[in-house]
């Protein structure tokens, strides 16, 4: 529940919906090749970090390729996870400014810089806790709040004047693909689904639950394949319900962005991106709606803010050991997890009163995240390979649909490299 209370949010919501007012239909498909194309390496990276005991930032420590660092080499991927850092905290600026505006909704006349100040303070009481249980139990209720309430809206969508037909049906899997919405499309892949860092971070979600633990450290335990295997089926049902999920709260945003926002022509930006997108709601409810739009969109912001910062808070401390400034024996993880929950959240409201954008911010994270997704799928591939025990190794089934995986973001992050490249020149 909480990879989904990540996985469905800013995304879905901002980008998601803004793809469906800008592009109308057509791009069904690329909503649903974003949905499922990811699980397999959330799946598959999981398998490795549960089953050696290795964090996700000391697998990356392990592939080759070093570059000096302020204790001695590390390598190149590292470097690559804390450059992307930077973009990553632009885009919570926009999830947390989201956030704020849907609670000024909630409550007509509330200023919505003060409102993302309430939702910052309100996300850095929760997570300096530091208490799992009660992070999951809040987790469950915002999940299964704007799951319920998206499915409930864009079934009343078919009985309104924005009504999806066959036809739209068909143009939605025509594939399509229209330049003019590119950076948007990319960014919305790069964000939608289980993005780079959801990836990682439910690596450190199933360390919290003592996956590992279970398994044990021992590969010679006559027991241990048996209790490996049985664990990773066990993620692998964490991985098929969060795929569930994610999919029956994201393709409705999009066919409520393309029914509705892309029949008025409207297009979320600004200080206005969530009133905007409450047309959605109210298109096909009615004005009564804007309340309950309001609830919802401050309900997936607000989640994906509690559960983003708080696995950057599980991850942070592995820079600090992979770096080599304080050995993995001694790091005292709580309290630099507690440091980081506090700290990022103020950041974040910071670079959202400066460009109070929420679209723009998710975009620049949005669209750096589906650039470096090759070279995580391509990073799992080489883990297995090398440093897993092939007693527990995917199915050829899996394995094949990695490598298709794997593939297909290479290529399109070469597109987004070109096609970034052209619009600069051009």
């Amino acid at each position: 529940m909480i990879v989904s209370g990540s996985i469905v949010g800013s995304g879905e919501i901002l980008l998601t919906s803004g793809l469906g007012a800008a592009a109308g239909f057509t791009l069904l498909w690329w909503v649903l090749v974003s949905c499922w194309s990811k699980s397999i390496v959330q799946a598959e990276i999981t398998r490795y970090c549960i089953s050696t005991g290795d964090t996700y930032m000391r697998a990356l420590n392990r592939l080759p390729g070093k570059i000096k660092g302020p204790k001695g080499p590390v390598g190149w991927p590292v470097w690559l996870a804390v450059i992307s850092f930077f973009p990553g905290i632009f885009g919570l600026g926009g999830i947390v400014g989201g956030a704020g505006q849907g609670l000024a909704l909630m409550f007509d006349g509330l200023n919505p810089v003060l409102a993302t100040g309430i939702v910052t303070v309100g996300a850095i009481g929760i997570l300096a806790t530091g208490s799992y249980p009660y992070l999951e139990r809040i987790m469950l209720g915002l999940v299964m709040s704007f799951t319920v309430i998206t499915l409930f809206s864009s079934g009343v969508m078919q009985t309104t004047e924005f009504q999806m037909t066959l036809d739209d049906l068909a143009e939605g899997f025509r594939f399509h693909f229209p330049l003019a919405v590119a950076a948007l499309a990319i960014a919305m892949y790069g964000y939608t689904g289980v993005n780079g860092g959801e990836i990682a971070a439910y690596t450190y979600w199933c360390v919290e639950k003592g996956y590992p633990k279970y398994i044990g450290a021992d590969p010679s335990d006559p027991r241990w394949v048996e209790r490996a295997k049985g664990w990773i089926k066990v993620l692998h049902a964490d991985v098929w319900l969060t795929l569930f999920i994610l999919t029956l709260a994201t393709v409705p945003f999009y066919l409520l962005g393309a029914g509705v926002l892309h029949a008025t022509g409207a297009r979320p930006e600004g200080l206005e991106t969530i009133e905007v997108l409450a047309g959605m709601f109210t298109g096909t409810l009615g004005g009564w709606s804007v309340l309950l739009f309001a609830v919802g969109a401050f309900c997936i912001l607000f989640s994906t803010t509690l559960s983003g910062v708080g696995a950057g808070g599980r991850v942070f401390p592995d820079y600090i050991v992979e770096f080599g400034f304080i050995s993995r024996t001694k790091i005292h993880r709580r309290q630099w997890t507690r440091g980081y929950v506090i700290v990022i959240p103020i950041i974040a409201f910071f670079l959202d009163l400066g460009f109070q954008n929420p679209v723009i911010l998710v975009m620049i994270s949005a669209s750096f995240a589906a650039i470096t997704l090759p070279i995580q799928s391509g990073a799992t591939l080489w883990l297995q390979k090398r440093h897993m025990d092939q007693r527990i190794k995917p199915h050829w089934i899996l394995k094949s649909a990695l490598w298709a995986t794997f593939v297909f973001q290479l290529l399109m992050s070469l597109f987004v490299i070109w096609f970034t490249f052209q619009n600069l020149f051009n």
